[in-house]
């Protein structure tokens, strides 16, 4: 892992535990984001439309054996799902400003249920522009609820209620490697999703498109 991103992770982390520093915790995970979104954003401007969908770890295990559009596409539409359902209990971004249409998507979900070659069908299947304007809009909305959370707030449980609306969504494949998701997002409290969703698993799976942007294009990464 990237050690600068790992530290501030981790102080971010530590930050956001104690009543005192909480705010400063904040504006670190802000910070992370910002960092991070910058190399998606670094993608965009170096990548062809083909590198996007490019799969050259195809057999592998790990995030790296995905590809960048469903990387970007995963990281945002869980974000969305996690801040908008379940911790503001609004509409998500994905459905108030019909993504799937724009983005030509053929799913609603996280795309935990795809492998392979489905990975690099579905990826080659997304409108790159339209993409890139839901996951900025998802950061955004996800850093206004952020930011109005109270240390106080990050207590909060995920009710039995909204679970349950959560899985009505059908945003979330019933196949076994994505449901699981469910539990793991409702067994936490609020400052558990900002440990996880919204930022250390934007770094493993951003990490993951470097290795596939340094395959695809040798010596051109700084990061």
């Amino acid at each position: 892992m990237n050690k600068e991103w790992s530290e501030l992770n981790k102080s971010m982390q530590a930050h956001i535990r104690k009543r005192d520093t909480y705010e400063t915790g904040i504006h670190m995970l802000f910070e992370l984001r910002n960092e991070l979104y910058k190399v998606l954003t670094t993608f965009k401007d170096k990548l062809s439309r083909e590198d996007f969908s490019a799969i050259p770890f195809i057999n592998a295990d790990g995030y790296h054996s995905k590809t960048i559009a469903y990387s970007i596409w995963h990281i945002f539409r869980i974000e969305d799902i996690v801040s908008h359902i379940l911790i503001n209990e609004d509409k998500q971004v994905f459905t108030a400003g019909n993504y799937q249409e724009r983005i030509q998507s053929p799913i609603i979900t996280t795309g935990n249920e795809l492998v392979k070659q489905q990975i690099a069908d579905f990826s080659g299947q997304l409108n790159l522009q339209e993409l890139y304007a839901y996951i900025l809009e998802v950061k955004e909305s996800t850093e206004q609820i952020v930011q109005s959370l109270s240390y106080d707030d990050l207590k909060r449980k995920i009710s039995e209620e909204r679970k349950g609306y959560l899985k009505s969504l059908q945003v979330v494949s019933s196949d076994e490697s994505a449901v699981w998701l469910i539990e793991y997002w409702c067994n936490k409290d609020v400052r558990g999703l900002l440990q996880m969703p919204f930022s250390r698993h934007w770094i493993m799976h951003v990490e993951a498109c470097l290795r596939i942007a340094n395959k695809i294009h040798p010596f051109i990464w700084l990061v």
